[in-house]
């Protein structure tokens, strides 16, 4: 005999489609998926965490290259990525309590905002990639820039000048700071995609109507996840874009 109250049964009864057998209610089975993601998420911040250790030896025992190379970043565009991120971890939290309210052609618009967001971020880092690219930008030895790049600078250096006792040239191994740039940039690109994956299956099953109030997991899970990958933006955005 079930030693359910009435109303869990009836609540189990109704939704047996996305109930696993082995949970006693919606509500057990939340709880569970929820633990279950934190653990997953605390693994993702171990990741990124030996991503930053790397990023702080080497900026400290070369902070001469950090200075120099980052002026060859598009501050303006980092900064739209960064409130691109942002209003779409709002729309992410929004949908999230939509799903929760029974609000299904909300939740999916919103999710379909947020997926489009994610889209908006890699236009403009494919952007920046293809400019450094081009500029001759790259990893370690392959550092090799354009005389149109390095004109740039010697712009920026002529602005500061009254600052400085004499020109800078080019740090010795300043291809350095573009491999940190490409792997801590690219490593996250790749969170915001498997992020935007998960998005659009969610975002599928709210269009079918799969998610209210009693069923809601999916996107929370979901949801963290993503302000996760803009948590780790708001860090990088400083340390590879503002350096002083």
């Amino acid at each position: 005999m079930s030693n359910l109250s009435p109303p869990e049964a009836h609540e189990n009864s109704e939704h047996s489609a996305f109930l696993a057998h082995h949970f006693e209610s919606h509500k057990q089975q939340f709880a569970a998926g929820k633990l279950g993601m934190w653990i997953f998420l605390l693994t993702e911040i171990l990741l990124f965490g030996g991503v930053f250790c790397a990023y702080a030896v080497y900026r400290s025992n070369h902070p001469e290259i950090f200075e120099w190379a980052h002026r060859f970043l598009d501050k303006f565009l980092g900064a739209i990525n960064t409130t691109v991120l942002i209003a779409s971890s709002f729309t992410m939290a929004w949908a999230v309590r939509a799903a929760q309210k029974n609000q299904t052609r909300l939740c999916t618009v919103l999710l379909a905002v947020t997926l489009l967001g994610g889209c908006g971020f890699l236009g403009i880092k494919f952007v920046e990639y293809k400019s450094k690219w081009e500029e001759g930008l790259m990893v370690a030895h392959y550092f090799k820039p354009t005389p149109e790049a390095l004109e740039h600078i010697k712009h920026l250096e002529a602005d500061t000048a009254h600052l400085k006792s004499k020109p800078e040239e080019i740090p010795r191994n300043a291809g350095i700071f573009f491999s940190i740039y490409f792997c801590m940039t690219g490593l996250h690109g790749l969170h915001v995609i498997a992020g935007m994956s998960a998005i659009g299956w969610v975002l599928v099953r709210s269009a079918k109507g799969q998610f209210s109030s009693a069923y809601f997991g999916p996107v929370d899970y979901v949801g963290l996840y993503w302000h996760l990958v803009d948590l780790i933006w708001i860090y990088l955005f400083p340390l590879l874009y503002l350096i002083h």
